[in-house]
This record gives C-alpha cells, structure tokens and sequence, in this order.
C-alpha cells in the first residue's frame, strides 16, 4: 500500500495546489449513492458536486468521528482526482480509508490543528480545479465562513465535506450551529443480524439526512462503504422488508 502524503503546512499548499492544476477542472453534476431509495428521496437524485456538505457522528462514540470519515472517504472515493482533507489532529487512520476505496496516495493531509486555520486552507483547496474533492474537520463554523465555503466550491465544481467534530460535551453544541450546506448527514452505527457461521457481514450503518435544501429529512439503514465507496442496502431490505420494521428487529436482535 502507498503511503500517505506527507503533512503540509499551510503556507506551503498554494503552491502545492497550483502544481496540480492540470488535472483539469472538477465536473458539476451529481454523484448518485446508487441506492434508488437513497438518490430518489434527494432533491436532485444523488449528492450535488461543486456543493458544500455537512456530515455529523451519531452514537456513543461520536467525538471520535470516525464513521462519519469513513461516509466521506466513501463519497470521494467515487470521484476522480485527489483529494485535500484538512486536520485538526492526527487521529485519521489512512488504511481504514483505503478499505472505502479512497487510497492513501491520492490523500493530500494539511494539519492545522485549530479551526480558524482549517477555513482558509479548504478556501485554498476549492479553488484548485484540480481536486475531486476538499475535507474539512471543525467543530465551530459561523453562517458566514460556511456561505464563504459554498460560493468557492460552486465556481469551480469542487465539492466540499464538512465533518463537524467536537471532543468535550462543551463544543458539542457548537456542531448543531446552522450553515449554508446542501445537505447535512448524521451517521450512526447500527446492529447488525447475527450472521451465525456463515461468515462476517458488512457493518450496518444508520444514515440520517438531517437536512437537505429542497428536500425533506429521512433515515436509512444501510451497509458500510464497500471497497469501491459504495453502501448497499441490507438484503432485507432490498427484498422488500420495510425499514422501519427491519431497524426494530435488528435492534431487538
């Protein structure tokens, strides 16, 4: 496996970014989930490219965020090009993110640390055609620096993931704060059917569509990013089992 690219401080990404320039500009459009329940229910049948996107960790482990990354890696392992995540620690695994399809070689790490300094640098990444993709890890995000993120990803067709992380139950309500993002997901761990002898399943996950501009909430139980990005919908619930009656069961075990 390649390693991941090395950290960059901040004042040296223009520069890197400019290099990168000729892999010629991000595509507009949607990226489908390909889950027609998933992609019907979104105002344009599939995630919005060159859009700002909100994802939140559910659950009792959600300080550490790390399906909501591994939901993120899923979506920009489906898009072509490389990608800039910018930090504010050094807690993301790069082989579990490989696992989603998203290889460590195409992963370009800014450590900041602070939040006031992951805004500039995603600024600086959307504005680089170049990119599938720019991540952004903050707890606090005003309306304005969120409005600020959506213009430069809309003139250049870059899309931009927001994961809102907080580590003390303090910053956790700054999470919750509003902002100009299309869509703002929750990801959740959620049981999975015992699978007796017959082999290990794929992790079952619950995903929450918090909000969307157009469209209305909605939940879904699914199974984890596969190796190529991709979630699935457990075989249940693909046979036509309602969802609602397939999360009771799968909880009650």
């Amino acid at each position: 496996m390649a390693l991941a690219s090395p950290p960059i401080a901040v004042a040296d990404l223009r520069r890197l970014l400019e290099r990168m320039e000729s892999h010629g500009p991000a595509e507009a459009g949607v990226l489908p989930f390909g889950i027609s329940e998933v992609d019907g229910h979104l105002p344009e049948n599939g995630l919005q490219r060159g859009h700002l996107h909100e994802v939140v960790e559910g659950g009792p482990a959600s300080s550490y965020a790390a399906l909501a990354s591994l939901f993120t890696a899923g979506i920009l392992a489906r898009l072509p090009g490389p990608v800039l995540w910018c930090l504010r620690g050094r807690d993301l695994f790069a082989p579990a993110l490989a696992r989603t399809g998203l290889h460590p070689d195409r992963v370009i790490y800014c450590e900041t640390w602070k939040d006031r300094d992951v805004l500039p640098a995603m600024e600086e990444g959307l504005r680089c055609k170049g990119l599938a993709g720019v991540v952004g890890e903050v707890t606090k995000l005003s309306l304005t620096a969120s409005r600020r993120l959506q213009l430069c990803a809309a003139e250049t067709g870059v899309t931009a993931l927001l994961i809102r992380r907080w580590r003390s139950l303090n910053e956790k309500p700054l999470t919750e704060e509003p902002s100009a993002a299309a869509t703002r997901w929750c990801i959740s761990p959620h049981p999975s059917p015992d699978a007796g002898f017959d082999g290990l399943q794929r992790q079952h996950w619950k995903v929450d569509l918090l909000r969307a501009r157009g469209g209305e909430p909605r939940s879904w139980i699914v199974e984890a990013c596969d190796a190529t990005g991709h979630l699935a919908l457990p075989a249940e619930v693909a046979l036509g089992q309602d969802t609602a009656d397939f999360a009771r069961r799968a909880a009650v075990g």
